[in-house]
């Protein structure tokens, strides 16, 4: 009787220990609404794309996509470098001026007049998103303990994500058809404002700083590896794979990225010690999170053209369809916490993405009428299992590891998901090339619903594949830890 009320007693404490009370949930809710505000900017501009180039007059489609490219550029490329100084200069300090840049160029980009006043714009948003995006979940795992809380946290904080993708789609239509598209830009000045009050009111004042120079050559060496890298990806498919700019753009990534490694390996003080990177917590679950995002934002590409080009959704309906994949997704970080106290971290990121890999697989059945039942299932078994996915390799990425190692663990969680873009044009590559070998024998539509079924089945044989690779090289390094 005695041990069992000790027991009892036991679990009530863990009970209480793991609960993140009043100040722990509104810490969580700044961090997050910070989380929400990045990840509502990339979805909802996409959206008002169209009536954006009408109102400003865009010379063409291709100076359009700059609209979004000029705040993916300046963010992939910055990550190292901010997660680095956040760890110097401090990361309250930094995610406060981030969040505060981040509303002021919102501003900016809401009212502005012409074309250039927007690039500008948005190159400073993502300069601002670089800045929160390492910070924020660096000071999610500083502020909650590792086990329980910070999983729960970091659930909670990819549910948010999720959410914010399905109302920046869904919210960009409506707000695009019922007001104007500067009030997707306004909202997020709206967001910014409540999210730097919760940071200057709630976020704790003492900040771990590193008593190191930061390396500038290896920032400038990372930063132009990673914008090349990026820029050739994102640009690739327009303007050819066999162009000089594209060719050029990704070998002066290959050379900035191989000489980064040798300076970072020689420097006192480098942008990223090599020795964490090496980790295989580290290397192994960042492979994982490239794997999940790239295939995830992949194939959410590709379902877009399959409602609009395939099944002749209009682009609100389109929004809509999307529904069932966040709506999962955001289930999925709601009860990661508890699936990985389940299954372990290991366990949980291998499950995650064999739902994934299963879900988008399946998508090869989708057929050229009809088919919204199997759409929104398979659809929303990839969102489920790619959060989960999602919130596994980013705690085990980032556990484990010293406090003035957190800002570094937190630029390097965020990089796969803008290096995800290399999955997208991989996958829109094999759409193009099966789509062109079936043009010369059936239709239009038909060419082209061949080629999404061959590129959603190859994501899913990804996916397993990185679910083997997980249970392969991280099972042992992740028991060792614990």
């Amino acid at each position: 009787m005695a041990v069992t009320d000790t027991k009892h007693a036991r679990s009530g404490e863990e009970s209480t220990a793991d609960r993140l009370g009043v100040k722990g949930w509104l810490v969580l809710v700044t961090l997050c609404g910070a989380t929400f505000m990045t990840g509502l900017d990339f979805s909802v501009v996409t959206v008002a794309l169209p009536e954006i180039g009408r109102d400003l007059d865009f010379a063409s489609t291709g100076s359009l996509q700059w609209v979004a490219t000029a705040c993916l550029l300046p963010t992939a490329s910055l990550l190292p470098l901010f997660g680095r100084v956040s760890d110097l200069v401090g990361r309250r300090r930094l995610f406060t001026a981030g969040v505060t840049l981040f509303a002021a160029f919102s501003l900016f980009a809401g009212l502005a007049t012409g074309p250039a006043m927007l690039i500008a714009a948005r190159a400073g948003q993502g300069v601002a998103a670089a800045m929160i995006a390492p910070t924020a979940i660096a000071l999610m795992t500083t502020a909650f303990p590792e086990g329980p809380q910070r999983t729960r946290a970091l659930g909670v904080n990819g549910a948010v994500l999720s959410l914010g993708f399905v109302i920046g789609t869904l919210g960009g239509g409506v707000i695009t058809s019922g007001l104007n598209w500067r009030w997707t830009m306004l909202i997020l000045v709206i967001i910014g404002a409540l999210v730097l009050v919760g940071a200057v009111t709630l976020l704790p004042r003492t900040d771990t700083r590193v008593a190191a120079r930061l390396d500038i050559p290896g920032a400038i060496l990372a930063s132009i590896g990673l914008f090349a890298l990026v820029y050739g990806i994102s640009t690739g498919a327009e303007a050819g794979w066999d162009s000089v700019s594209t060719l050029g753009s990704l070998a002066l990534a290959v050379v900035a990225l191989a000489v980064f490694l040798l300076v970072e390996h020689r420097h006192a003080a480098p942008l990223i010690p090599l020795g964490l990177l090496n980790k295989p917590t580290v290397k192994w679950s960042g492979l994982i999170g490239f794997i999940t995002l790239g295939m995830c934002g992949g194939t959410t590409v590709l379902l877009s053209l399959y409602m609009q080009d395939v099944l002749g959704y209009s682009a609100l309906a389109t929004g809509a369809g999307f529904l069932a994949e966040g709506f999962a997704a955001l289930i999925g970080g709601v009860l990661a916490a508890r699936l990985i106290g389940t299954l372990g971290k290991v366990g949980a990121m291998a499950t995650g993405l064999v739902v994934q890999g299963i879900g988008t697989a399946v998508m090869f059945l989708l057929p050229v009428d009809g088919g919204l039942a199997l759409l929104l299932v398979t659809s929303g078994a990839m969102g489920f299992g790619h959060v989960l996915t999602v919130v596994s390799f980013i705690t085990t990425m980032t556990s484990g590891l010293r406090d003035d190692e957190q800002g570094v663990a937190g630029g390097l969680s965020q990089l796969p998901q803008f290096l995800g873009a290399i999955g997208t044009a991989g996958l829109a590559a094999i759409v193009t090339a099966r789509t062109n070998v079936l043009s010369a024998t059936t239709t239009p539509q038909l060419a082209t619903l061949g080629g999404l079924h061959t590129a959603v089945l190859t994501a899913g044989i990804v996916c397993l594949v990185g679910s083997l690779l997980a249970v392969l090289f991280l099972r042992r390094p992740v028991a060792a830890a614990g």
